[in-house]
């Protein structure tokens, strides 16, 4: 006897609904991984519990490239079917929604990027989220890699101009010093010595003879003696005589 059509219907006993939540959802998974090898097929499949937690599963081209692929392809059907004017308002509508799922998907990206809300993901998810930081890490530190390279180049060829101006600025100090010491050198031989500074040429002082005038001259009167004193001094000063007398 062949069992008969069950029913769905909603599971009222919440262990129960767990459990058949849990079987059902491991199933589902596995059909979704089966049909994508099996078929090669992109498959994408999205399943929230009654509690909210995210359960997902997409194949190798990711979760995104497979969402966008599906708002691209919903949004040119529906421009193919509608051809009313009113049909503006409901593209404005779509374009919304799917910027608002963009944006939610981003600032989830980026929360798992920086190791938060990890707790939806699967090993299989977490593997790729690692594989693209490792990826991301690589190109960081050939960049970083990359700088410090230009920066050590820039800085060798600055220390090469300074060592080029020093040895320039060497080699002027060496000549000019060569320069002086030439012409020291010159000078030394060619010098010619300023005489030693003479003494002034002192004339002798006129011996003044001693006069003794104090004396008496026996035989001789008084005239006599003012006449040759006045002899005397005309031969020593003639010209002071000759002046005071006129």
């Amino acid at each position: 006897m062949g069992r008969g059509k069950v029913q769905l219907k909603r599971i009222e006993n919440k262990i129960n609904r767990q459990v058949t939540f849990s079987k059902r959802r491991t199933g589902l998974l596995k059909k979704a991984h089966e049909i994508s090898v099996l078929c090669d097929a992109e498959v994408a499949l999205i399943v929230f519990s009654h509690k909210g937690k995210l359960f997902e599963y997409s194949t190798d081209s990711s979760m995104d490239k497979i969402l966008e692929r599906y708002e691209r392809y919903s949004y040119a059907e529906k421009q193919l079917t509608s051809n009313n004017p009113d049909s503006v308002q409901g593209d404005w509508t779509l374009e919304y929604v799917k910027l608002k799922a963009k944006i939610e998907l981003l600032q989830k990206n980026h929360r798992q990027y920086m190791g938060e809300d990890l707790d939806s993901m699967n090993l299989r998810d977490l593997q790729n989220l690692e594989q693209q930081l490792d990826t991301a890490l690589k190109h960081i530190r050939t960049r970083k890699n990359q700088l410090m390279y230009e920066s050590i180049s820039e800085l060798q060829r600055k220390e090469k101009a300074i060592q080029e101006q020093n040895n320039m600025l060497a080699k002027k100090i060496k000549e000019k010093e060569k320069i002086m010491t030439q012409q020291a050198q010159w000078e030394q031989q060619n010098h010619i010595h300023p005489p030693p500074t003479s003494t002034p040429f002192l004339l002798p002082q006129p011996f003044l003879p001693c006069l003794n005038v104090s004396g008496h001259f026996e035989g001789e009167t008084a005239e006599m003696g003012r006449n040759e004193l006045d002899l005397t001094l005309d031969s020593l000063y003639p010209c002071h005589l000759g002046c005071f007398a006129t």
